[in-house]
């Protein structure tokens, strides 16, 4: 039987194991130091002022929006080329998402459409670019419709741990952004686990209070919250893979130059584009080819496991669609989502496997 391609690979080592144990063996699994300290690192990787460790990425979303009192009669502006989480909190607190086309090269939020929907959204109050498959924004043109409007800047980051848009770390382009730890992502803590940074002070203290049934630091409970907590085991995996984090972007973006190499002559793939002015973590490898599901198919055949991200896009999903009155007009989010094709892509995949990769896909097309 052929060895399979693996589409991702999850890295766990004696550190990790040795950093775990010691944390089940202390008997302290909530609101304790290896929390503050991961909370302390990635606040200093993003170059924020504070970081606040939570359940999950869709919980540094959710708590952002509500800490900055996004609600009912607020229009929020999202992409539909995303994963349901980026949008799900907007409707969980009433407030209505404005759905954004992207750019068809970057698959990120496009400039021109942001600043068309702001300019006829109702009540707008925020908007949240997301650095899709690893891929910065243009965080300009955000910024631009976001200051045009009075906006707040919630910077879907889930997809992007470390990547920098034109000098600087994403997480701390907007006034809030949010990652997630899922075990898939740049880096993970063993499990479900998420982190918001900010350089606000008011919000990070809310955040705080909301991630914890809504207790403030005396233990009183001040707001109505839930639990969200980030435990700390997940924490103590979670530093250990954070210091890997640069070395396994760098070895993400060698694979992806690989890629490039390799199928860079094939005319009917359409490999992922750079930023001249940001740097890509490459959380996904994504291609676009005209006849994605029966290449997928083939590469299935050959061993290769791959993955689409994303069809539908979030406004034509089931659930979706009962919360929508009217579809939004979004020509390049419904041409590319049935060309999208993520190939494998992790720190450790060798090049004997991404050349058979590529060298299955040229088969197919030859």
């Amino acid at each position: 039987m052929t060895e399979q391609v693996p589409f991702t690979d999850v890295y766990v080592d004696d550190d990790i194991v040795e950093r775990v144990v010691e944390t089940l063996e202390s008997r302290r699994y909530v609101k304790g130091p290896r929390v503050q300290e991961l909370e302390r690192q990635f606040a200093e990787t993003c170059g924020t002022a504070h970081a606040v460790g939570v359940s999950s990425g869709t919980a540094a979303l959710h708590l952002s929006m509500k800490a900055a009192g996004i609600g009912p009669g607020d229009s929020v502006l999202v992409p539909a080329h995303t994963f349901f989480a980026t949008v799900s909190p907007v409707l969980e607190l009433g407030a209505e998402p404005v759905f954004v086309d992207v750019n068809p090269q970057t698959y990120t939020m496009s400039g021109t459409d942001l600043a068309r929907k702001a300019s006829k959204a109702d009540n707008p109050q925020a908007v949240v670019p997301v650095h899709l498959y690893g891929q910065p924004a243009a965080m300009h043109a955000v910024w631009s419709v976001a200051d045009a409007h009075d906006l707040t800047v919630f910077e879907d980051s889930c997809q992007a741990h470390g990547a920098t848009y034109r000098g600087e770390r994403t997480g701390s382009l907007g006034d809030v952004g949010c990652f997630s730890f899922y075990p898939s992502k740049n880096m993970t803590v063993a499990g479900d686990g998420g982190m918001l940074v900010t350089d606000d002070d008011e919000l990070a203290r809310t955040a705080r209070q909301l991630r914890n049934h809504g207790r403030d630091a005396d233990g009183n409970h001040v707001r109505l919250g839930l639990n969200h907590r980030l435990n700390e085991v997940s924490a103590a995996a979670g530093l250990e893979q954070l210091s890997h984090l640069a070395d396994w972007n760098a070895d993400r973006a060698a694979a992806a130059a690989r890629y490039r190499e390799n199928l860079g002559d094939v005319p009917e793939v359409e490999l992922p584009v750079e930023r001249d002015n940001g740097t890509h973590v490459y959380h996904l490898f994504v291609v676009q080819v005209p006849d994605r599901d029966d290449l997928q198919l083939y590469l299935e055949e050959q061993g290769i496991q791959t993955g689409i991200h994303y069809d539908p896009p979030v406004h034509l999903t089931p659930a979706m669609q009962k919360e929508l009155s009217e579809r939004p007009t979004l020509p390049e989010t419904e041409r590319i989502c049935s060309r999208i094709l993520s190939l494998p892509m992790h720190p450790r995949i060798t090049d004997a496997e991404i050349d058979r990769v590529s060298d299955a896909i040229r088969r197919y097309y030859e």
